[in-house]
C-alpha cells in the first residue's frame, strides 16, 4: 500500500521515496506526494530523480491502495531504488485553488440558499473549472448573487483544513456527502476524510485545498449551459490570488 503524503501534508511539493515494483511504463512508490486522478482533480505531474537520471512523470493512478505513477520511460528503474520525487507545483496548486472555490460555491448554496440541491458532477483545471448542480429555480441572477456571496466569503480568510472522523461520526453529520454514490461510500468506509470550510461547509473529500480561503482569488463566470431541466452548469476562472 502507498503512503499518501498529500493527504497529511498537501503542500508538500518534494519527497524521497523507494520502488516498490516496475512494470512497463510505470512504478509504484511506498510513499508519494504525487496526487492520482480522482474526485473531479487530475493528476499531478513532475518528475522522479534516480541518481544522476530523470524520469517525467505523465500519469498518475489509482490502482486499490497503490498509486501508480506513469513515466515517459522506466528504463533503469528497479525495486529498491530510493528516489527523489518533485510535483509540478504550479499545476497543483491550480488544482487546489480551483478545488476549494468548488467547495465554496457548493458549500454558499447549501448553507444560504438550497439546502436540497445536490452537486451532480464537476471537473478541475488549471485554468478554469465547472460544476453541474441540480436545483430548480434556476437563474443568471441566481449565479450572480452565489458568486457574490462566495466571493466575499474567500476575502475573509477562512482556514480550510483535513480532518479524519470515524464512519459513526460521519453518519451522524447531516450533508457530508451531496450526492447519492458519496453517501454510499461513506458507508462503507471505517474512517472518512473531510474538508472543512470553517464557517461554511464541510464535506467528505479526497482531494487536495488551499489552506485558506484567500489563496482562492476571486470566482469569475465563464458561462452557465442548460444539462437537462433542473441540471445547470456553472463554468468559471479564478482571478490571482
Amino acid at each position: 500500500m502507498t503512503e499518501k503524503l498529500y493527504y497529511d501534508d498537501m503542500y508538500m511539493k518534494e519527497f524521497q521515496a523507494e520502488v516498490v515494483s516496475v512494470d512497463s511504463n510505470g512504478i509504484v512508490l511506498d510513499r508519494t506526494a504525487f496526487y492520482p486522478t480522482g474526485g473531479g482533480q487530475p493528476n499531478d505531474t513532475g518528475i522522479i530523480v534516480n541518481d544522476d537520471k530523470t524520469y517525467r512523470v505523465v500519469d498518475v493512478q489509482k490502482h486499490g491502495d497503490d498509486v501508480v505513477h506513469i513515466l515517459e520511460s522506466v528504463d533503469g528503474l528497479k525495486a529498491g531504488d530510493r528516489i527523489y520525487g518533485k510535483i509540478d507545483w504550479e499545476r497543483r496548486y491550480a488544482h487546489m485553488r480551483y478545488h476549494t472555490a468548488i467547495h465554496i460555491l457548493d458549500g454558499i448554496v447549501s448553507a444560504k440558499h438550497n439546502s436540497e440541491a445536490l452537486l451532480t458532477g464537476g471537473q478541475i483545471y488549471e485554468d478554469r473549472s465547472r460544476i453541474d448542480m441540480n436545483i430548480e429555480n434556476f437563474t443568471k441572477e441566481f449565479v450572480d448573487q452565489i458568486i457574490q456571496e462566495a466571493n466575499e466569503f474567500i476575502s475573509e480568510g477562512h482556514r480550510v483544513y483535513a480532518e479524519n472522523i470515524s464512519r459513526e461520526e460521519a453518519m451522524k453529520r447531516p450533508n457530508l456527502a451531496r450526492t447519492e454514490p458519496g453517501r454510499k461510500l461513506i458507508e462503507s468506509l471505517p474512517v472518512v476524510r473531510i474538508i472543512v470550510i470553517e464557517g461554511l461547509d464541510e464535506q467528505s473529500d479526497g482531494g487536495t485545498h488551499v489552506a485558506n480561503t484567500r489563496e482562492v482569488g476571486k470566482i469569475v463566470l465563464r458561462k452557465i449551459e442548460n444539462k437537462g431541466r433542473k441540471n445547470k452548469r456553472i463554468e468559471f476562472e479564478l482571478s490571482p490570488a
